[in-house]
Order: C-alpha cells, then structure tokens, then sequence
C-alpha cells in the first residue's frame, strides 16, 4: 500500500470439477504469482475449489468433506504468503450448504461471506443444493480446527481501508449485499462469479460492474470462472473486471485457453475523499446502516517501494483511451448551448470579445459563431476586435486578423500602443522598463475598450481565460481576468489545445490551417517589446509545463490529492519526459500560486461548467483568500 492505493487482482485458474486437490494447486499457484507482483487483494471465482458445475455432486457428503480438507491444506500452503485472497466453495453449517467466499491470510481463513441471492431461473438450480444467507443462524463456522465468522455481513477492515465481498448473483438484485456493504464502508468489493457466455451478456456485465462501482463510490473487482467449467450445456470462457468509481480500470480477455489474473491499483483515498464530498452518499448511509456489521481484521503495510501496475493518464482531463474527438465536440457543445441561454435571456445583445491568435480566444471566436448560427442571427454580431499591443508578434496577429474574415465577424483592429504608453506617463512610468506594471497596463487597457465598446455596441463581454489560468492565477486583476460571460472559466489549456485541433477538422482548408498555426503557437501573453517575428515570452518557460500543471489542478481538486502524492503520481505520468526535480519545482510553483492568487477566483465572472473541475465560487470551490500554502509548500520540502 503507497498513498492510499491498494494491488488487487482477479485470477482465473484452470479448474477441474469435482477435483479439489487438482484446483488447489492451480490456486496456490496463481497465489504465489500475485505475490511475487505485490499483489495485496486477489480474488477467485465462485466455489474455485469444487468447480462450480458439479451440479448433484454437491448433495455428496465426500465432496463437501474433502473441499474441507483441500482448503485446510492450501491455507497451510499458504501460510507464508502476505496477501489476502478469497476462495469460492461450499460449506456446510446448521446441517445446510452454503455457496461461500473464504478469505485466507497467513495461513488462517479469517471468514466466510456465503452467497445470498441464489439463481433459479433457466439454467440456473442453485437452490436445489445451497441455502441463502438469510438462512443462517450461527455467527462462526468451523473448518477442521480453525474458527472464523461466517455471514453476510463481514467487512475485513485494516486502518481505513475496508473490503466487502459479494458472490455472482448478488450484484444483479436491484439492492445489492455490495452496495449495503459499502454504505457500511467497505470500499473495495469483490465478486465471486460463474457467470456463463451468452451473446451480449459481456457488455451487459461489463456495465453493471462500471455501474455499481460508481453508484457505490467504491472499487468492484470481479472474477468468473473459466473454460474447465464448460461442458453439458454451458460455455464458461473466463472473465474479469476491475472498475473503479465507474470506470473499467482493466478487463480481462475472453476465450483463451490459459490462466489468467488481471491485476491494477485501486484509489482507495480517492474513493474515500468522494465519499466525503457527497453528501448524498452520507445521507444514504446514515439511513440503511442501523444494523451492526462484524469487522474482520486483516494485515496490510504501507511500503517504500510500491510498483504502480495501473496506466496514469498524462491528460487526466481526456484520458488515452478516450474518444478524444468526441469528447472535444461534448465540451464544445456545452461551451454553445451555455452562451445560447447567456444570449437568449439577454435579447439581442451583441457578443464582444478580444482576439489575440492564441489558443484561448481562438476558441471562443468559435463558440460564438456557433451560438449566434444556432440563433438563426449573422456572425456580424461577433464584434471581435484585435488589439496588438508594444509586443504582439506577426504571427499571432495574422492569424487573428484571418481567421476573424474567413468566420464572416464584424473584425476590428484597434492598437493599443499609444493608449497603453499614456497611462504608463500618466502615473510616472517611464514607459521604458518592462515590469509588472508595464504588461498590466497593457490587458486593463484592452479589457477597458471591450468593456467601453459593450456598452456602445449594447453588447457583452465575452471572456477568454482558461481553467489553468485561472488556477495559476495567470491573468490581470481587472484586466483579462475580468468579463460578462466566460466560456472557457473550466476548461484546461491543454484541452483546448485538443479541441481546437478536434474542431479545425469541420472547417475548410484555410480555416483548418490557422487552426492548427493557432494550436502550434507557443503559449505567450506577447506584453514585452520585442522582435514581431519572434515569441520568446513563452508562458511554460516561466510557470512550467501546462501539461504538469493541469495534470495537477485535476488530481488535487477532483480528487484532493496531497502533494506528497501528487508528485508520486506525476513521476509516474511524465516518467522518461520530465526529471523528479523538475516536477517538484513546478508543483511548488502550482501550490504558491493557487493560494495566492484566490482573490481572483472569488470574483470569476459567470461560466459554465464543461469539464470534471471548476473553481467558480459560486457553490463549486468555496476557499478564503488569506488561506495558507506553508503545510503544502513543507509537504513539497521534504520530497
């Protein structure tokens, strides 16, 4: 265990039925396997000791006795090993069998979980062999000389980490033994499952595991039984999911003739942190959990040297695997229908905004030729005005200059320059040295025209700035931090870059080309005065990689990471492209700007919520500004 996440797997060991000392060994195998991988949780499936079609066998005597015996010796077997593992067989208590889950550790069996909601339905008989649950009396049963708790109601605890274990059948009641479970903490859930093959019952499978993990707040880690179970009129082909929070972490591949584990690290401090936010969840729990649950202790250690087997998204905001193209037109679309209602109450109003030839307003040009289409209204009424200032490049005002006459806008060119040295002399600036009070001047200077030109125009001003400039702070007080509407208030830089390259691909030649210019200009606030042929004010060579940065506004406010943890994350995300040392300078850059510069976030101008975060203070991050950085920026020291 390392920052909260935990090693599990789901194993598919080769079985045969009615052969328990045989299917002992494939066990012990696959046991020894997950540990030499640092597995910490594993999982077989359902009664993995007999085989799960030994249909009247089980009404055998001998059967039961020697799946007894069988588990004795692998616990023996398997006393050396740390892990905790569950099993699946039958198990005799009160003169009735029960379809178990028995967890082992350290050679013990700990407890016993037997199955509640037993199949009758087609080719399902399991209560022609198995009593439910509910049918037990006892509290703790016995396998030869070891005692251990039995019900449905065990949760195995370590220090906050809590597991619960459901088998096949259940997780498919409309209230599942898993989801009480969870309520009562249990973060983890396993199932045991023999689930046979049917046509588009995997993908029906595969949404409920991703559904009930995310409706439980939990980890939902799943095994079913492999191709050794095949025979009469079943095919068992061996599956298994790892989801987590409703996301398919892994899954493993079907129809192989081989066993198989499917191994990933669950977030368990992630799972806990939603927990605590949502308050819908501690309502529920605090209704449906009046009963006592019997905790089961188990060992766990935090270690040094944890090895991450799970894939760490660089791009958290539009993860590898998904369909970023997608993806890009669902943040758009919510970016147009946001302004449309913006447009609609206000009856008429022209949009304002400025455009630069960077990323940022770029796509805001887009958003509100789309809106104003959508309207049935002309693009003219985008008044989007350009404003070169004492260091704008070549480049970037070409491209803006373009891109405003292909999308048909009402395009206006006003020069800054002039108006910006006037106010430098005006408070005693020698208009010379570049500092603060120089770049400044010039972003109030173009906001107090779009704002000037609003009220000429009756329109509004729409902004431009980003989520990551709004974290960072990377914006002027009252400058461009300031409008009427802000479409991009939530949305990454590093995800408008993927938009804005999505988008160009359904615009025409010359549109798609200034697009992608646009996507490929470094980042710049273009403030100082230098060579128009040349951006050397990058804004990644003074703050750090957006990447990195957006890579850490994700993992700290959606899923309230510490730092220690984010820098072990970001390690693994950036590994082989940036160095430990450089991450953690930019990660103590990204803590000392985000409390400092909150006074800007508590006066954000109106936007809508497009992606995982906003920092709107409106209800969506609520934080003082005199809150202090010194517990973070010491957590970062001493990486």
């Amino acid at each position: 265990m390392k920052h909260g996440y935990v090693k599990v797997a789901a194993a598919v060991p080769f079985v045969e039925v009615a052969n328990c000392y045989y299917n002992i060994e494939r066990i012990e195998r696959m046991v020894r396997q997950a540990a030499a991988q640092r597995v910490e949780l594993l999982t077989f499936p359902e009664l993995s000791i007999t085989g799960y079609t030994c249909g009247d066998l089980f009404l055998q005597p001998f059967l039961i006795e020697q799946a007894e015996k069988a588990v004795e010796i692998l616990a023996e077997r398997t006393k050396d090993v740390d892990l905790l593992y569950f099993v699946g067989m039958p198990l005799e208590v009160e003169d009735k069998l029960f379809n178990t889950a028995v967890a082992i550790q350290k050679g013990k069996i700990i407890g016993a979980i037997p199955k509640t909601y037993l199949p009758n339905y087609r080719e399902f008989q399991e209560k022609r062999w198995f009593s439910s649950s509910y049918d037990l009396l006892l509290s703790t049963a016995h396998i030869g000389e070891q005692e251990f708790p039995i019900g449905h109601d065990l949760i195995f605890l370590n220090g906050k980490i809590g597991i619960g274990v459901e088998i096949c059948e259940d997780m498919w009641s409309p209230l599942t033994p898993g989801t009480r479970l969870a309520l009562y903490g249990a973060h983890i859930i396993f199932n045991l499952s023999a689930s046979n093959e049917s046509s588009g019952k995997n993908n029906y499978l595969k949404s409920l595991v991703s559904g009930l993990s995310a409706q439980q707040i939990s980890a939902y880690v799943y095994a079913s039984c492999g191709i050794g179970e095949s025979s009469t009129d079943n095919v068992y082909a061996g599956k298994a999911f790892i989801a987590e929070n409703g996301v398919i972490l892994g899954e493993m591949p079907r129809f192989e003739l081989s066993e198989r584990m499917l191994i990933s690290d669950i977030d368990v401090s992630r799972i806990r942190a939603e927990r605590l936010l949502n308050s819908t969840f501690r309502k529920a729990a605090s209704h449906y959990t009046s009963d006592k649950l019997a905790v089961v202790p188990f060992e766990m250690h935090e270690t040094e040297d944890y090895e991450m087997t799970r894939h760490i998204d660089r791009d958290p905001f539009m993860p590898q695997n998904s369909d970023k193209r997608e993806l890009s037109r669902e943040m758009f679309n919510i970016q147009v229908t946001g302004l449309l209602q913006r447009l609609r109450h206000l009856e008429g109003s022209k949009i304002i905004l400025g455009v630069s030839g960077g990323l940022d307003s770029t796509l805001a040009l887009l958003v509100a030729v789309r809106a104003m289409t959508v309207l049935g209204r002309s693009p003219k009424e985008v008044i989007a005005v350009t404003m070169p200032g004492l260091g704008t490049s070549r480049r970037t005002l070409n491209n803006a200059l373009r891109l405003m006459e292909l999308l048909g806008v009402d395009a206006r060119e006003i020069p800054i320059g002039e108006m910006a040295e006037h106010q430098l002399k005006a408070i005693g600036h020698d208009t010379r040295t570049e500092d603060t009070t120089y770049e400044n001047t010039q972003a109030r200077t173009r906001t107090e025209i779009l704002m000037n030109l609003a009220n000429l125009e009756r329109g509004f001003v729409l902004g431009t700035g980003d989520l990551s400039e709004v974290t960072l702070g990377w914006s002027t007080f009252n400058g461009d931090h300031m409008s009427m509407y802000n479409v991009n208030g939530s949305i990454t830089k590093t995800s408008i870059r993927t938009i804005v390259m999505q988008l160009s691909k359904d615009y025409s030649d010359e549109i798609r080309d200034i697009l992608i210019d646009v996507v490929e200009t470094p980042v710049s606030p273009e403030l100082r005065n230098e060579d128009e042929n040349v951006i050397s004010q990058e804004t990644e060579k003074i703050l750090g990689p957006y990447e990195v940065h957006d890579f850490f506004i994700y993992h700290m406010l959606k899923n309230a990471y510490s730092p220690e943890k984010l820098f072990f994350l970001a390690e693994k995300a950036f590994e082989g492209k940036y160095s430990s040392e450089e991450i953690k300078g930019w990660l103590k850059t990204f803590i000392s700007r985000f409390f400092r510069q909150q006074f800007k976030r508590n006066a954000m101008p109106d936007g809508p919520k497009v992606g995982a975060v906003s920092l709107s203070p409106r209800g969506t991050w609520l934080m003082p500004s005199d809150a202090k950085a010194d517990m973070w920026l010491k957590a970062i020291e001493k990486l």
